[in-house]
């Protein structure tokens, strides 16, 4: 099987990271409606992956009035090699964070609401029960907004798992991040087999929770690691797979190891599909909870797709 671990060798920027291709540029978000979005944000004094991580679609979600929020801080207590979400010792869980939240949803009109977190390895539960709070509140505010949470692992945390799986969210994503072999160096703070079971364990307790994992690369991985965790991830279970390029945020962030072409993205989707996943999105600037919303109407639409015909429907 072929690598992909070809050195990107153009010129760096001035910042000293390398250049992006044309097929990966963005334009700075300059529109009233992400102006709104941002003064709604703080507002509510929330915080969002959008900005935290420097993603790279901020501007088109947020004219779209697509936000994700992120709850239990701003300070993570990882250092993962690829985030840009600062590390530390986060502050104390602030208890009317899901009633704004819940507040956001409504003022934004969200059919679809996307919610993560920072990592917090210091609370006894690692934030659970703030998840468990934040899709309560929703629930009572917005019943009917969909609700798709993106969690940490939960390491070293017994009942987490069980208690945000039992709050019934639509949608349950961790993300795997890259291949076994890189953990060391880009997820040092995490553990593969552990990340790959908590959603296994999801869908055993919940089968109707549709379960989403993501990858990066350009991370210096290889196809074959890349096909091997698609192995994996439909070993446990997983419906939802997205694929996107890794950015490096820094300088002193895990290099981009080289930028993958689209053709090679639009490759590993019909790979992925063929391997049994509902849905796959693959492309450069594919995130986690990019498109969220309409990728949720299509999962329901595939779901009852393949299961068409069946009493299985009925439950589902």
């Amino acid at each position: 099987m072929s690598a992909i671990t070809i050195v990107d060798r153009r010129a760096p920027t001035p910042s000293g990271l390398p250049r992006k291709p044309a097929w990966i540029r963005v334009k700075a978000p300059t529109s009233e409606a992400y102006h709104a979005t941002r003064r709604l944000v703080r507002e509510k004094k929330l915080h969002t992956v959008c900005e935290e991580a420097a993603c790279p679609n901020i501007g088109e979600c947020w004219q779209q009035r697509h936000a994700t929020v992120m709850i239990l801080g701003d300070v993570c207590t990882r250092a993962c090699a690829f985030c840009n979400v600062k590390t530390g010792m986060p502050g104390p869980v602030d208890p009317g964070e899901p009633e704004r939240l819940a507040e956001l949803v409504l003022a934004m009109g969200l059919e679809h609401v996307v919610i993560t977190s920072v990592d917090r390895d210091d609370l006894p539960d690692g934030g659970a029960s703030q998840f468990v709070r934040c899709i309560e509140a929703i629930r009572a505010a917005a019943p009917s907004t969909t609700i798709e949470i993106l969690t940490p692992d939960f390491l070293r945390k017994p009942g987490a798992i069980e208690a945000v799986v039992a709050a019934r969210p639509d949608v349950y994503n961790h993300n795997l991040e890259t291949v076994p072999r890189l953990y060391r160096t880009v997820r040092p703070g995490a553990r593969y087999f552990h990340s790959l079971r908590l959603l296994q364990k999801v869908k055993e307790l919940d089968p109707s929770i549709f379960t989403k994992s993501g990858l990066m690369v350009g991370l210096g991985e290889e196809k074959r690691e890349i096909l091997q965790v698609m192995d994996d991830l439909r070993t446990a279970g997983v419906d939802f797979l997205t694929i996107g390029q890794y950015l490096q945020p820094t300088p002193r962030h895990h290099p981009v190891v080289r930028f993958v072409e689209p053709a090679e993205f639009e490759s590993l989707a019909k790979i992925g599909r063929a391997k049994g996943f509902l849905l796959v999105a693959a492309s450069p600037l594919t995130r986690s909870s990019y498109h969220a919303g309409a990728d949720f109407a299509r999962l329901k639409a595939a779901r009852l797709a393949a299961l068409a015909g069946s009493p299985q429907v009925a439950a589902l």
